[in-house]
């Protein structure tokens, strides 16, 4: 069994230092801070995506969909769906992504 205390882990830089807590087959884990007035800016990913606000609130829009999320919100997306995550007071994030890498996924010189 492996653990984290989340709201514990330094991400100085916000999202410029992201944290990869988990990497395997089956999926990743990334926790992300976001200082405040920072944003995931217009973004999509091969995989699944399950987001996590572990601490703070952010603003998350998909499509039409807007939604201000507190500390213990979680939100999924199906693969290529595009987001904005930001927050103005600041978060940390937990982002999981599954499987890893996703179909399709870049990685640099070749496409998995």
């Amino acid at each position: 069994m492996r653990s984290w205390r989340l709201p514990e882990i330094e991400t100085p830089d916000g999202s410029r230092s992201p944290v990869v807590l988990h990497s395997s087959d089956e999926g990743r884990a990334v926790l992300i801070g976001l200082l405040p007035g920072q944003k995931l800016g217009d973004h999509q990913v091969k995989e699944h995506a399950f987001l996590v606000v572990v601490d703070g609130t952010a603003r998350i829009e998909a499509g039409d969909d807007k939604l201000d999320a507190t500390a213990g919100t979680m939100v999924a997306f199906d693969p290529d769906e595009r987001r904005v995550v930001a927050s103005d007071a600041g978060a940390k994030i937990l982002l999981m992504l599954a499987p890893w890498p996703g179909e399709g996924h870049y990685r640099g010189d070749a496409v998995l």
